[in-house]
């Protein structure tokens, strides 16, 4: 084997390597996470610097779920060093969804500029049609303005399938005027079964401004696909549960047929 052969070998190797490691998005045809909106703020604190941050993850994916990614926030101080990196585990993208996520850490030097990156998920194809994983209802939600420019959102969320949820994550996302997203905050719900509702609480600090509209996300708590999985198997709760009490229509109003001509 001469050398220019062991050279032209070594690099067609070298080409396998690299797009063996690109990552499944391109060795399955699947696109890749995008994150499509962030926020962070920087409020002084009795012990530092409360970095806070909220982002939106968009799966374009219809049939497969987003597992396992990881938001990495950084942030840097007026020298350019880094003060702040945390590596914050996020929940399951179901198909063709958002996911909304929030975080809050605190630094003992002052950060001037915060960055959301995340890592790749890794994904599963779903089980079930698209239309199967249902949204979790938000009612009642109230937004109410609290000292020190931080915000208090509370309200109702409920099952819309058969199964109880065991762990739902609750975001908020607050928006200005203009529909920039401007911070989030996320609270945890347990237990929530089918026909009922439970109430979140969810503070958000460090809103710059005033807001205009809140945008409530509810996801399932979990790395992987297989509690949304398990929730949409189960099935879900009947739309029309009680017999209609009127009356029928004497004559049917709707479509007639070519062969009936009655007036």
């Amino acid at each position: 084997m001469t050398r220019r052969t062991r050279i032209t070998i070594a690099l067609a190797l070298a080409g396998l390597a690299a797009t063996a490691c690109s990552g499944d998005d391109m060795s399955n045809g699947l696109r890749p996470l995008s994150l499509k909106e962030q926020a962070s703020s920087v409020v002084k604190s009795g012990s530092g610097y409360v970095v806070s941050w909220a982002g939106v993850l968009s799966n374009a994916n219809r049939w497969h779920f987003g597992e396992n990614a990881v938001a990495v926030i950084t942030a840097v101080d007026a020298a350019g060093k880094e003060v702040v990196h945390m590596e914050q585990p996020l929940d399951a993208v179901a198909p063709g969804a958002s996911l909304p996520f929030s975080g809050q850490v605190t630094s003992s030097a002052k950060p001037v500029r915060v960055k959301i990156d995340y890592r790749p998920a890794s994904w599963r194809e779903a089980t079930r049609i698209p239309s199967a994983f249902l949204a979790f209802p938000v009612s009642e939600v109230s937004t109410d303005r609290l000292p020190a420019g931080s915000y208090l959102v509370t309200g109702y969320v409920s099952d819309p399938f058969l199964k109880a949820a065991d762990g739902l994550a609750v975001t908020a996302l607050l928006r200005d005027a203009a529909g920039k997203l401007a911070g989030g905050g996320t609270a945890y719900v347990d237990d929530v079964r089918a026909g009922d509702k439970r109430r979140f609480v969810i503070t958000v600090d460090g809103v710059p401004g005033a807001v205009a509209k809140t945008d409530v996300l509810v996801t399932t708590w979990g790395a992987t696909a297989k509690p949304y999985e398990d929730l949409a198997t189960a099935g879900a709760v009947p739309i029309h549960t009680v017999a209609p009490t009127t009356e029928p229509f004497v004559k049917d109003r709707g479509y007639q047929t070519i062969n009936d001509r009655r007036q």
